[in-house]
């Protein structure tokens, strides 16, 4: 017989992320699974931060 062939589906990031963040809390103590999130989280803020002002500066505005 021959095996069936297992279709691979792509799922969204956001998708992907839970699952990660999920396989994180099931092997890491609450205690340093915060340094995680809040890294995670400080960079969301950078990235941001950094796309505002960039989108600022094509246009041309300044905070001068």
């Amino acid at each position: 017989m021959a095996k069936a062939v297992k279709e691979v589906k792509e799922e969204p990031i956001e998708k992907q992320l839970w699952k990660a963040a999920d396989k994180l809390r099931k092997n890491i103590d609450a205690a340093e699974y915060k340094h995680v999130v809040l890294g995670l989280m400080f960079l969301k803020y950078i990235s941001d931060s950094f796309e505002e002002m960039y989108t600022r500066l094509q246009k041309g505005e300044n905070d001068e």
